[in-house]
């Protein structure tokens, strides 16, 4: 099956302490954002990819590219005002009914292993996501008081979220609800049960000025 891969990064940096934009910090010298569409490369090179984008940042991207020499192919497209608008543009770019994976453009430790099994469980159960378990006590919290959670029946969602193409553009036809927080919770409204797939812990998501350091020591063994 065609297979493309959605890269969605339209983070502020606001966690971060500054004004940069988290997915054009730099990460063993390149922009962040360089290592998370190279792994898809990495994985297959003939993929699709699409690379989602706050307009007004898509200039500094095209002149970080020239500045790095980065020559990997990319489509990049503009993108809305939430998560769901962003990936419904990108999702307009794919021109195959095959296999989509949806990416955090903030995740670049992301591994060949980790997205070939959520495509290969898309193509088989058409939703697929990556998930690892709670390691940490957990307590919800209601007014003033909280209570002890199960954790054992908690798991961390991560990207790829991968989907048979057909499928998630039918949920992409839903309107808009704050609810969706992610393309697996849009595709369960339409009543399509997702796979889980074991993730890895190393896929971390760089929001804070820590995860960067420890994707820059998990990023030693990449070339660049």
């Amino acid at each position: 099956m065609e297979r493309s891969a959605i890269i969605v990064a339209g983070g502020s940096g606001k966690r971060m302490g500054g004004t940069l934009p988290k997915q054009f910090l730099l990460l063993k010298g390149r922009p962040l954002l360089f290592w998370t569409i190279r792994a898809f490369h990495r994985f297959d090179p003939a993929m699709q990819l699409v690379v989602v984008l706050p307009k007004e940042q898509m200039e500094a991207w095209e002149a970080r590219c020239a500045a790095h020499d980065f020559q990997v192919p990319h489509t990049v497209v503009a993108g809305g005002t939430e998560r769901f608008h962003s990936v419904k543009e990108g999702l307009r770019k794919v021109r195959h009914n095959g296999l989509v994976a949806v990416h955090d453009g903030v995740r670049p430790v992301v591994s060949d292993n980790l997205i070939g099994k959520c495509l290969r469980a898309a193509e088989r159960h058409g939703a697929a996501i990556p998930v690892v378990p709670v390691s940490s006590s957990v307590r919800a919290v209601e007014g003033g008081s909280s209570h002890a959670v199960d954790r054992t029946a908690l798991r961390l969602v991560q990207t790829p979220q991968s989907f048979q193409v057909p499928l998630l553009r039918t949920a992409f036809e839903l309107p808009y609800d704050p609810a969706f927080t992610d393309e697996a919770t849009l595709v369960e409204r339409i009543g399509t049960m997702l796979h889980l797939v074991e993730g890895e812990e190393q896929n971390i998501k760089v929001t804070t000025p820590l995860d960067l350091e420890l994707a820059e020591v998990l990023l030693k063994a990449v070339p660049l």
